[in-house]
């Protein structure tokens, strides 16, 4: 019952915290404001953090933590190699299940730092894979490579953002991987594999 309390608890808390930082910077933001928006003591807010920081440092590390759930089943060596559609649906799916972080993340009052750690977390995971399907690819190519699509990607979830996560992370998964593998010829019917969204 109290494990069930502290969850609704942090939900209210999160819910708040990430609906005023779409409205300014973490700096403007007192508890006071906070609580009152979350419906709760301000004693209870300290039960759980010790200011505004760290509620947003634990967000991100739950966030960071859940994205590498996320991609260790498909990077164990006791399972077939994973194809980058699998690690590519598999950010996807993490994106979703934190969309509020992701919102203010990508946001103007977002944590630019923070954006920049998940995707070199994406990029050690990626680069190693497309190692192994571009046995000719050169480092430096694989670095060149995953920047761009890597900043494609990111325009991709603000686009998937900005229409509600209506699609699932599979669809956009595909898309992304598609255009990654075959660039404007993504648009041509007559392409093998992959799907672009409608």
């Amino acid at each position: 019952m109290a494990d069930h309390r502290t969850r609704v608890t942090k939900m209210l808390i999160r819910r708040a915290f990430t609906e005023l930082l779409r409205q300014k910077p973490i700096q403007k933001i007192s508890i006071k404001e906070l609580c009152v928006a979350a419906g709760i003591h301000r004693g209870t807010f300290y039960t759980h953090y010790t200011d505004i920081y760290d509620l947003l440092r634990k967000m991100e590390e739950e966030m960071l933590h859940d994205l590498q759930q996320a991609l260790q089943p498909l990077l164990d060596p006791h399972t077939k190699e994973p194809t980058p559609l699998e690690i590519t649906t598999g950010i996807f799916q993490c994106l979703k299940d934190n969309a509020d972080l992701c919102t203010v993340t990508l946001g103007p009052y977002g944590d630019k730092e923070f954006a920049a750690r998940l995707i070199q977390i994406g990029q050690e995971r990626c680069v190693e894979s497309y190692r192994k399907l571009f046995l000719q690819a050169t480092p430096k190519q694989l670095e060149y490579y995953y920047a761009f699509v890597s900043a494609g990607c990111i325009g991709l979830l603000e686009k998937w953002l900005a229409e509600g996560m209506t699609a699932s992370a599979e669809e956009i998964a595909a898309t992304a991987e598609a255009i990654m593998m075959y660039g404007i010829g993504s648009l041509r019917p007559e392409r093998p594999g992959g799907a672009i969204l409608p």
